[in-house]
């Protein structure tokens, strides 16, 4: 059964107080908080088996590989990737995207083309923006209505033969809307485009099959799935991750070295250039395991009762206005109050111990297109409460009182 009191007495940081009040927190869409395990996890390696893996023939580093490569096989069978040596271990989503990016370029030339929306994370922007410098390919963007709704008429307007990669967000992080990827996907590949997801809002708040949507990479962060930060996964289809070329050079990721040659290693240590964050990816396994405890299905379930609760409750208080309406939505909610900045909104939040988050939360292009300076975001988790979201409310009518 889903006890909310048990998950959130996991989670030693909720019983903070912030200037002598409950610490209400909201700013999930930028990290989660870690549960126990996940923090007793990293404990445990640096007391009992710190070693470098892959390299040793003695007994820590022997344990510390099988800890690291039983959690690659635990995040294989979370998103359903084929194999194993599908799932490449990086610092966070950001640097899976560049990974990708930066290996992608010889297969553009000059005049071939790179479909990004709208809606896209400056990590998701900049990279492919690099990208067309280097090789004289066009960055093309993906319109969205004033809903936060990809227009899908304008995404096949976009596609051609010189497609070349589409990367899409899953989820957007500051309008919450979530993306029907499957059908991108499929669309891309009828023109012979490969397609990267950007699925570090997703793989927290909803089921993803990697095989199922067919995607040839889908890249998240660790942290925004209650997990140690600095841990990265990028899958990749193996076709593809044999294609591009290494990312970055070192130990681990070589088979043979001379100073005449180098070959590189198998998958997927090809793409895992030095020493990894050994106790982040061993801990990253525990978060996963505290996922499956409660049922990524009965996680999103639960959000969306919170998002249509505080959604109705925000809506209720003059002048605010919420940014991000499409009809899919996950538990991210975005909003303006006429006549206040945001950045003074968050900071009195802050006051009666409600943490969101201000700004343009990395999606400049966004708040151009909304024409707002930013915006205020509540973003829930799986421990958060309808009361809690009753203390926000309770402060923002306070705080606007205050500013008005």
């Amino acid at each position: 059964m889903f006890d909310i009191n048990k998950i959130r007495s996991q989670f030693p940081i909720l019983q903070r107080e912030i200037y002598n009040k409950s610490l209400v927190y909201l700013d999930n869409g930028a990290t989660v908080q870690k549960p126990q395990r996940v923090i007793d996890a990293l404990g445990h390696y640096y007391r009992h088996f710190n070693a470098n893996v892959h390299r040793g023939v003695h007994t820590l580093s022997n344990e510390a590989t099988q800890a690291m490569e039983h959690s690659r096989h635990e995040f294989q069978r979370f998103i359903n990737a084929k194999n194993s040596h599908e799932i490449i271990f990086t610092r966070g989503t950001t640097e899976s995207i560049n990974l990708v990016a930066n290996s992608f370029t010889q297969f553009l030339q000059k005049g071939d083309e790179v479909i990004i929306s709208h809606m896209e994370h400056h990590s998701n922007i900049v990279p492919w923006q690099m990208l067309c410098e280097r090789t004289g390919a066009v960055l093309r963007v993906i319109d969205i209505d004033q809903r936060g709704v990809l227009d899908l008429e304008h995404f096949e307007s976009l596609l051609s033969e010189k497609t070349k990669m589409v990367a899409l967000v899953h989820i957007s992080n500051t309008l919450g809307t979530i993306n029907p990827v499957k059908t991108i996907i499929d669309k891309a590949h009828q023109y012979g485009a490969a397609v990267l997801i950007d699925g570090a809002q997703a793989v927290v708040h909803s089921k993803v099959d990697v095989q199922d949507l067919d995607c040839d990479f889908y890249a998240f962060s660790l942290h925004k799935m209650y997990g140690p930060t600095g841990v990265g996964i990028l899958y990749g289809k193996e076709e593809w991750l044999n294609k591009i070329p290494a990312y970055q050079g070192g130990g681990e990721m070589i088979k043979e070295v001379s100073f005449e040659k180098t070959t590189y290693a198998d998958l997927p240590f090809k793409f895992e250039a030095g020493t990894p964050n050994v106790a982040g990816n061993i801990a990253a396994a525990e978060a996963v395991e505290f996922i499956k405890s409660i049922g990524i299905e009965n996680i999103a379930s639960y959000e969306k009762e919170l998002l249509d609760y505080a959604t109705d409750k925000l809506l209720a208080i003059d002048d605010v206005k919420i940014i991000g309406t499409a009809p899919e939505k996950a538990a991210v909610i975005s909003f303006v109050v006429d006549g206040v900045h945001p950045f003074d909104i968050g900071s009195i939040l802050d006051k009666y111990g409600v943490a969101v988050r201000t700004g343009h939360h990395c999606t400049q292009p966004l708040m151009t297109f909304f024409k707002v300076p930013g915006t205020v975001r509540a973003s829930l988790a799986v421990y958060n409460t309808k009361e809690e979201v009753d203390i926000l409310i309770n402060a923002l009518q306070k705080t606007l009182r205050m500013l008005r």
